[in-house]
């Protein structure tokens, strides 16, 4: 049975936030949607580890703490390195491909320019992690 996932959202460009919203509203999805417009926003979030999300979304090229460096702050955290973090982003550079998955990535995902392929991959996406095990972090 698939469950309501809480998501935390790390985006800086608020129109790909509102077209994530939009998406996840066309498809009457449940999921809870945490915003974070940055790496240092997303810390805060869980550095108060009251409510951790389970999974994030993140986009690569942000200010202030850009993705990669991010994931490595997550990843060297003992609780948070467990919330399974997918990389939803424009970069289809192979460096940072194979930067995050070295860092320890669940999945990679590039933004379509058409809106129907990105509710697609969207939709895809979250009824995987919403069917899979995951780690209770606490």
């Amino acid at each position: 049975m698939a469950k309501k996932l809480n998501i935390l959202l790390i985006e800086d460009d608020m129109i790909e936030v509102m077209k994530l919203n939009r998406a996840i509203t066309s498809l009457d999805l449940k999921h809870r949607i945490i915003e974070a417009n940055n790496g240092e926003e997303a810390l805060k979030i869980l550095q108060k580890k009251d409510e951790l999300p389970d999974i994030i979304l993140l986009d690569l090229n942000m200010p202030k703490i850009n993705g990669i460096e991010f994931l490595n702050i997550l990843k060297s955290d003992d609780v948070l390195k467990y919330i399974p973090t997918i990389i939803l982003t424009t970069s289809s550079n192979q460096k940072d491909l194979e930067e995050c998955y070295k860092i320890g990535i669940a999945g990679y995902i590039l933004k379509p320019l058409k809106y129907e392929e990105y509710v697609t991959k969207l939709q895809t996406t979250l009824a995987y992690w919403s069917i899979n095990e995951l780690k209770q972090v606490f």
